[in-house]
């Protein structure tokens, strides 16, 4: 049975990653971390959690030591637009907070699960079904860092021989977690709106295609790579993956079958813009079905009635 640490664990794929990590695998062998303190009952009721920052090694080696990890999934790491707003910090947290889990990883014999994003092209990129391999030339430093990322987790693969896996993630909806600064934020943005005031003012133009996902699939995707058979992984860092191409509009019309009175306008936010255009409007994620069985279980009409049927439970109880 492996012995997981998560990173990053409070954030919005960590946050539902934990308790799923501990549903497949038991409780007490998964231990949650973040730089944060915990709050979240659901990740202190399920896991072992400890405070950590991912820049410090000597603290990453002594959990792991302690804990005898055999698996890191090292979620943590700045977003897009939060990431644009401090290059600096950015770039160290998510370049030597990765290059610190790899060390380790090489020191203690862990796999580890590193995820990449569709902000790692750029406008040199082909943008529709961009293909697995094809130039990368992002024009964000998230971008930067997760390119820079990927090739430092498949040299430690190459040169180490650590078992380095993970995905390019499109944007990820999900109602657990409030957005935490990316991109396509708008995607989990108006549902909120939608349900509170039947008004959202959306921050990307319309005609906007990005690739989406919801994060039921998200989890899933994580979880079925770092248990893939590595004979079949002729890619590992890192697999393209998408569920949905949606623009606002396609998003909007989807919510007003349920909330029929629902409208929607535009302000649009010239820096998350500009980082949309820069990136794909539709990946090619044929590899990853191909080398590890890749199929997402939602699309946009089943994503969003859940996303409407969660989030109104979440909302409800929190007034």
């Amino acid at each position: 049975m492996p012995k997981i640490l998560i990173t990053g664990a409070l954030g919005q794929i960590g946050s539902e990653l934990v308790p799923a990590l501990c549903q497949r695998y038991g409780s007490r062998n998964i231990i949650a971390s973040d730089i944060r303190p915990a709050s979240d009952q659901t990740i202190l009721s399920a896991a072992t959690f400890e405070t950590l920052d991912v820049t410090n090694f000597n603290q990453i080696a002594e959990i792991v030591n302690k804990y005898q990890i055999t698996t890191i999934y090292h979620l943590a790491a700045l977003l897009s637009a939060v990431a644009e707003a401090h290059p600096q910090k950015a770039w160290h947290i998510n370049m030597n907070g990765l290059y610190n889990m790899l060390e380790v990883a090489r020191q203690y014999h862990c796999a580890v699960f590193m995820p990449s994003s569709i902000a790692a092209f750029g406008t040199s990129t082909p943008r529709y079904m961009t293909p697995q391999d094809t130039i990368q030339r992002p024009e964000t430093i998230y971008g930067v860092t997760k390119v820079a990322g990927e090739l430092l987790c498949d040299y430690y693969f190459k040169r180490f021989g650590v078992d380095t896996r993970g995905v390019r993630y499109p944007g990820i909806i999900s109602s657990k977690t409030p957005p935490g600064g990316g991109t396509t934020d708008y995607a989990v943005h108006i549902f909120y709106a939608a349900i509170k005031q039947k008004h959202y003012t959306c921050f990307l133009k319309p005609g906007t295609f990005l690739d989406m996902m919801y994060i039921p699939d998200a989890i899933k995707a994580a979880i079925n790579l770092m248990e893939a058979d590595p004979a079949r992984l002729q890619h590992r860092n890192a697999f393209n993956i998408t569920a949905m191409s949606i623009d606002p509009e396609m998003l909007a019309a989807a919510i007003r079958k349920h909330i029929p009175d629902f409208t929607m306008d535009y302000a649009i936010d010239e820096v998350r813009q500009r980082i949309a255009d820069s990136w794909p409007s539709h990946i090619d994620d044929s590899a990853a079905r191909a080398e590890w069985d890749w199929r997402p279980d939602y699309n946009l009409e089943t994503m969003t009635a859940d996303m409407l049927k969660q989030l109104s439970i979440k909302l409800k109880n929190t007034k």
